[in-house]
């Protein structure tokens, strides 16, 4: 072969390699016999792990195991965030994000979702000492300081909200329960299942909620865009956990049954 012939040869080769479609998601776990599966580690009846056992409990693990278990493969959960949400797919760290994520037209689009399963409107959380929001009305004056975490989808819809309040960013390893209690906010944004943390644990938290809706997201599960056919995998399992009463009865034990999206 002379060297022409063999260099033709390698920049054929490179470029079949470049054109080659990936291999389908579905293919590739069922391949490993392993559902790898995004979730945010800290978030109160969806996915949170203890942290003193390490045990992760929520409703998306419950589901992400039916849905592993539907395919007849394991569930391997793979930690992410808001904030890394849409690497992590993207970068194939994980083969669908399953914590209750918030479907905003930032994130749609970059990423493909199933149909929504939850959906919650947003609330505040402030002290049950505080003299300076007693009502949803008193979040928005001058002085105020309301927190969010950051790669939240409250952060954009605050930012928009608040024409008055300075709006905080918190990022880990900050929190906003901390800077809540330290007085260094006066109030902080967060949605349904993270209220039940707070409500169920913290005896000095008081929920304030808005007195009609105000920014009803619908939550769905993720998944990188290119592959339709592994989106329809996971679009039909929710279609399925719907009808079944596999959803309804996961978000009752995690005390999610008011925020449930049956079809």
């Amino acid at each position: 072969m002379t060297r022409a012939t063999l260099c033709a040869a390698v920049a054929l080769a490179a470029a079949s390699a470049v054109a080659a479609p990936p291999t389908p998601v579905l293919q590739q776990v069922q391949q490993r016999g392993e559902l790898r599966v995004c979730i945010w580690p800290d978030y109160y009846g969806v996915s949170l792990r203890h942290p003193r056992t390490g045990q992760l409990a929520g409703i998306d693990i419950d589901l992400s195991a039916a849905l592993a278990a539907d395919l007849k493969v394991t569930a391997r959960h793979v930690d992410s965030s808001f904030a890394t949400l849409v690497d992590d797919l993207l970068q194939d760290r994980c083969d669908v994000a399953m914590f209750a994520v918030g479907m905003t037209p930032q994130r749609a689009r970059q990423l493909r979702f199933s149909r929504p399963y939850l959906e919650s409107d947003i609330y505040a959380v402030t002290t049950r000492s505080s003299r300076v929001v007693q009502r949803w009305e008193d979040l928005d004056r001058p002085g105020v300081r309301v927190a969010v975490q950051a790669g939240t989808f409250m952060e954009p819809v605050m930012a928009g909200a608040l024409r008055h309040a300075t709006l905080v960013i918190v990022s880990p390893p900050d929190t906003r329960e901390r800077e809540l209690e330290a007085g260094r906010v006066d109030a902080f944004m967060t949605d349904y299942p993270y209220s039940r943390r707070l409500l169920d644990g913290a005896d000095w938290a008081r929920l304030v909620a808005p007195p009609s809706p105000f920014f009803v997201t619908p939550y769905a599960y993720a998944v990188k865009p290119g592959d339709a056919a592994w989106l329809g995998v996971v679009d039909d399992f929710v279609a399925r956990i719907q009808r079944d009463g596999r959803l309804k009865a996961a978000a009752d034990r995690h005390g999610l049954g008011a925020i449930v999206r049956s079809r």
